[in-house]
């Protein structure tokens, strides 16, 4: 795939992460810590109100705004729609991301998001032409891709940076002593995005080769898929009433297929299976033999209702327009 695309829409935020990927309870803690000053993350006491190190706060506030969690407010962050509708505390749909349905869908709303904070991840699962790579390939790719979207090419160090940050955030580490406490601290290793393979010698970077995992979106729940889907399909093929090819939503390198590892029969399945119980929503034939998801209202609207089937919490909330609980969608 051409590279003038890949990282279109996407900020040159290279290697903001600070060498961090996003550890368990720092999305809540960020979250607990605006709601009560949205000026936390600059305060001279953030290390003590945040319980870490003194270079993990602006990772911490990167990720935030990376996974749409958080906003800029001139100088300050403020929590957006989205993270109420998932962190907060009473009528959050999982504020403790304990659901695997969690990780998904922010792995989703990371790698898709219209303003994507991380073009190195953006490229990696929807644009890479190969499934596995050196690190010195992966670097290559992610530079023209960079030079070819008209951003400043970054530095090899910085690209360095993020595939090793990559690696870290969604590889399995080798259970080590040393890695025990990565291992412990990355939630989203359990989606099994990633693999890494060290060269012949063993003190060399792991992150020398990175295969993405092709058939780990098996293991997306199914609600998830489909809310991908209409997320996608919301923003590409109208905001109204409509259908869309599952060949698009599998092939297309900003949809469901490719940025969260779906093939074919995995997300025809996935979409069956919530079609079956959403009466606005159906896989069908079309004339040509191509399958085509079809939807009888907004994409965008059902798209949260769909969600709601990936979180016990949300079954028996009511639907009504007095409803305040926030749209995931919104952010």
């Amino acid at each position: 795939m051409s590279n003038r695309t890949a990282m279109t829409g996407c900020l040159p935020a290279f290697g903001r992460h600070r060498g961090y990927p996003p550890r368990y309870g720092w999305l809540r803690k960020v979250y607990d810590a605006l709601l009560q000053d949205p000026a936390a993350l600059r305060r001279p006491d953030a290390t003590v109100v945040l319980g870490v190190g003194k270079s993990m706060v602006p990772s911490m506030a990167f990720w935030s705004q990376a996974f749409g969690l958080a906003a800029r407010n001139g100088q300050d962050l403020v929590p957006t729609d989205r993270a109420r509708w998932l962190l907060e505390d009473e009528t959050g749909a999982d504020p403790y991301l304990e659901l695997d349905s969690s990780l998904w869908l922010l792995h989703w709303w990371l790698v898709s998001a219209e303003q994507c904070h991380v073009p190195s991840w953006r490229y990696l699962f929807g644009y890479s032409p190969l499934s596995r790579s050196s690190r010195a390939e992966t670097q290559g790719r992610l530079a023209a891709a960079a030079e070819a979207a008209g951003h400043k090419t970054p530095a090899p160090s910085v690209l360095a940076s993020d595939i090793a940050c990559l690696v870290t955030m969604y590889a399995p580490g080798d259970h080590t002593a040393a890695n025990i406490e990565d291992e412990l601290s990355s939630p989203f290793r359990t989606l099994h995005l990633l693999d890494s393979e060290p060269p012949a010698d063993r003190t060399a970077d792991r992150s020398h080769l990175v295969a993405l995992l092709r058939t780990a979106g098996r293991h997306c729940p199914a609600p998830v898929q489909a809310y991908a889907s209409l997320d996608f399909a919301a923003r590409t093929a109208g905001a109204v009433a409509g259908s869309i090819s599952l060949t698009r939503l599998v092939s297309d390198p900003l949809g469901p297929g490719r940025l969260l590892l779906i093939g074919t029969a995995g997300l025809r399945r996935a979409l069956h299976q919530v079609a079956d119980r959403h009466a606005d929503l159906a896989v069908v034939q079309s004339g040509d033999g191509q399958e085509t998801l079809v939807y009888s209202c907004s994409p965008a609207l059902l798209a949260e209702d769909v969600l709601a089937d990936a979180f016990p919490v949300l079954r028996s909330a009511p639907s009504s327009a007095s409803e305040k609980r926030s749209s995931p969608a919104r952010s």
